[in-house]
């Protein structure tokens, strides 16, 4: 999960299960810069953007969803 394109492509789920992974491997980095075992300090920065790309876009589905509910609605 890198680029934007990439991210937009995936359904909720698979998503969802990219975040968490992504999440998971910012804690593990995280851990290893405090214990001083990292090597690749770069990586931090692409794995928060890799974080902040999908909660972006699964923001963006959810207010997507939120207006077309909204539409039928009313």
């Amino acid at each position: 999960m890198a680029k934007p394109n990439t991210v937009a492509s995936l359904n909720d789920a698979e998503l969802v299960a990219a975040l968490d992974e992504a999440k998971g491997e910012l804690f593990n980095l995280r851990f290893q810069l405090v214990t001083g075992q990292l090597d690749n300090y770069s990586r931090i920065k692409q794995v928060k953007k890799d974080v902040a790309r999908a909660m972006t876009e699964l923001r963006s589905r959810e207010i997507a969803a939120a207006e077309a509910l909204e539409e039928a609605n009313g």
